[in-house]
């Protein structure tokens, strides 16, 4: 986090009742209920320490948690381990975790060589069949949520603090949303397989805090999946679940750079 760092803000989340409905929908879309425990599970930027706190007090499965943050805002603090974080690198084993989570952390973490070390610390200490979920904003939200401000991401990068600063919103824009093809790029080259999961994600949302929904029963638990498929890149917020490549053997090599964001 060495650009700006100073004036990045957390921007965590603080409502435990709805972070208890994320763990849910993260639970729903990872399948963890198919995989043998208990769970060795890591989340990055732990905000208030819900989610957490849901894994590590399941009340049916076992999971063994460690929740790491650089900002200690947690309102729960029951049922985890917290590591305490200093920036993109992870003070962690490698291959200790089956489940990484990342929950609109990639960007506060910083420019995109920050934003893809972040991404391969996850691969790093992910098991070779682990799995991992990867959430971040969309660039071409309508509305940014961090400052509630409609077409703040779409401006060139050099133009959004000044904006924000007009619009009376804050003084200095210290995120950095990504595009469809941003974020995949970013995946690829941190060494992970992905599937974009904004459909799916937002059905669970509805199975889970809206069932009685007229919008949901008479339109959209009808939407098929291909449909779905080609409105991903317009979501507010991109989703993926995340895979471990496996390590290229020594004959191999590796090819290093990351993508110019």
């Amino acid at each position: 986090m060495s650009e700006s760092e100073g004036q990045r803000q957390p921007h965590a989340v603080l409502d435990l009742h709805s972070r208890r409905f994320k763990a849910q929908k993260i639970e729903r879309l990872l399948d963890l209920d198919a995989r043998p425990g208990p769970l060795r599970l890591l989340e990055v930027g732990t905000g208030s320490g819900g989610i957490a706190h849901y894994f590590g007090t399941h009340p049916s499965r076992r999971f063994r948690v460690s929740a790491l943050d650089v900002v200690d805002n947690r309102q729960t603090v029951e049922g985890y381990e917290y590591v305490n974080g200093h920036d993109t690198q992870l003070p962690l084993p490698d291959a200790s975790f089956d489940v990484v989570l990342s929950n609109h952390v990639i960007e506060h973490v910083g420019p995109p060589e920050e934003q893809l070390q972040h991404l391969q610390e996850l691969r790093r200490v992910l098991r070779r069949d682990g799995i991992g979920y990867v959430a971040v904003p969309n660039r071409w939200m309508l509305v940014e949520p961090h400052y509630r401000l409609a077409f703040l991401s779409w401006w060139p990068r050099s133009w959004r603090t000044p904006y924000l600063r007009m619009m009376g919103r804050g003084k200095e824009y210290d995120c950095l949303p990504l595009s469809a093809p941003q974020a995949r790029e970013l995946l690829r080259g941190a060494g992970f397989t992905f599937e974009q999961q904004c459909g799916r994600a937002l059905r669970i949302t509805f199975e889970l805090e809206s069932p009685g929904s007229l919008l949901w029963r008479g339109l959209l638990r009808f939407v098929p999946d291909w449909a779905w498929a080609l409105a991903a890149p317009i979501f507010p917020t991109l989703i993926y679940v995340v895979r471990p490549l496996p390590a290229p053997s020594p004959e191999q090599g590796t090819s290093g750079g990351g993508p110019a964001l």
